[in-house]
C-alpha cells in the first residue's frame, strides 16, 4: 500500500526533502532517509532530495518507511467529545477546546481534535498527511477557539488556496500584560530561533512576513483585553508578536513567563495562554457560499476576566460572541 500526495500551488517549487518533512511531521534527516531507501517517488520515478516540486507532481510513499509500527502511522477513532460548530459536506467547523492538539504528533499519538474527528465524521479528506488529512491551519494546544476542517479533497486544495491568497480572516482574543490603548500593528517578520529551534523569534536569521493588527477591547491594571486579526499565519505568530513588544500573553510560558495575575496582594495562577480563536470567515471552497462563524470565550478565560473586573459579572459580550 501508498500513500499520494498531490503537490498544490502552495507545495510547488519546495525540496523534496523538506516538503515530506513538514507534511509528515518528520525530521529533516527522516525525510531525507526516506527518500534516500527507495521509500518515495514522484511521477513514479525516484528523485534525488533536493528535487523540486512542480505544480500536480504526484508524490507516492510506500509502507515500510517508518519504524514506528502501523498502528502509530493510521489515525485512529477515539470517542472524544468534540464541539461541532457547522458541518456539510464538504467540511466541517469546530471550536477546539484548550489543551487539545489538532492533529497526532510527538508526544501526543493520540486524544487529538483529529481522532475525534474520524470518530464523529466519518468521512475525512485524502489529501494531508496520513495523521492530519483536510487539515489547511492549526492552532496550538494550549489555544481554543475556532478551526475549520476540509473533509474532502476539493475543500481542500480550496481551503489551503484562500489561506495562502489571504482570503481568510481569523481573529482572536488574547488577554495580554501591560496597558495598551487604541490599536495598532505589529509588523516585525518570525522566524525560528537561532538558539532553540522549538521557538519562534522576530529576531531569527531567516524570518518571514508577519503581520498582526490589534484593537483595544477592555483595560485592567496592569492588563489589556484585545482582539487581534492575523493578516499572515506564522507559527506563534500573536504570541511572539506580543512577547515582542512588552506585552506578553497571559499564561504563555513559552514566550512570556507570566503566569499569573496579580490582584492586590495575590497572585492568581493562569494554568495556560489566554488566547482564544473567536471568529473566522471565509468563502465556502466549492459552493462559493460566504460563511462567518463565532466560538464564545472558554469559561477559563471568563474567569480570569471576572477576577480582573473584581468578581464583577462580565458583559454579556463574553458569554454571546463578541460584536464588531
Amino acid at each position: 500500500m501508498s500513500l499520494i500526495l498531490k503537490i498544490d500551488n502552495t507545495q510547488e517549487g519546495k525540496r523534496l526533502d523538506v516538503f515530506l518533512s513538514e507534511k509528515l511531521n518528520l525530521s529533516r534527516a527522516k525525510a531525507q532517509g526516506m527518500i534516500e531507501n527507495k521509500y518515495v517517488k514522484v511521477n513514479n520515478f525516484f528523485k534525488s532530495k533536493s528535487y523540486k516540486l512542480k505544480l500536480n507532481d504526484l508524490v507516492e510513499i510506500f509502507d515500510g518507511f517508518s519504524s514506528e509500527s502501523e498502528e502509530n502511522k493510521l489515525l485512529i477513532p477515539q470517542n472524544i467529545p468534540i464541539e461541532i460548530i457547522y458541518k456539510d459536506e464538504h467540511l466541517v467547523v469546530l471550536s477546539k477546546p484548550a489543551n487539545m492538539v489538532v492533529y497526532p504528533c510527538a508526544g501526543h499519538r493520540d486524544g487529538s481534535l483529529l481522532n475525534a474527528l474520524a470518530y464523529h465524521v466519518k468521512k475525512l479528506a485524502t489529501a494531508g498527511a496520513p495523521l492530519r488529512p483536510g487539515v489547511v491551519h492549526r492552532l496550538d494546544k494550549d489555544t481554543s477557539g475556532v478551526i475549520v476542517i476540509a473533509i474532502d479533497d476539493n475543500a481542500y486544495y480550496g481551503l489551503v488556496e484562500a489561506f495562502k491568497k489571504r482570503q481568510v480572516n481569523k481573529e482572536y482574543i488574547a488577554l495580554v500584560y501591560g496597558e495598551l490603548k487604541g490599536s495598532g500593528r505589529i509588523t516585525l517578520p518570525i522566524g525560528r530561533a537561532i538558539y532553540d529551534r522549538k521557538k519562534m523569534s522576530t529576531r531569527a536569521k531567516k524570518s518571514k512576513e508577519a503581520i498582526t493588527e490589534w484593537e483595544v477591547i477592555k483595560n485592567f491594571k496592569n492588563y489589556t483585553l484585545v482582539k487581534v486579526k492575523i493578516i499572515t499565519g506564522r507559527t506563534h505568530q500573536i504570541r511572539v508578536h506580543f512577547s515582542a513588544i512588552g506585552h506578553p500573553v497571559i499564561g504563555d510560558r513559552t514566550y512570556g513567563k507570566k503566569t499569573y495575575i496579580e490582584l492586590g496582594k495575590q497572585k492568581i495562577p493562569v494554568l495556560r495562554q489566554m488566547l482564544h480563536a473567536w471568529r473566522i470567515e471565509f468563502n465556502h471552497p466549492v459552493t462559493g457560499q460566504h460563511l462567518k462563524f463565532e466560538s464564545s470565550l472558554p469559561e477559563d478565560m471568563e474567569k480570569i476576566i471576572e477576577i480582573l473586573t473584581l468578581s464583577v459579572k462580565p458583559p454579556k459580550v463574553f458569554n454571546k460572541g463578541l460584536k464588531n
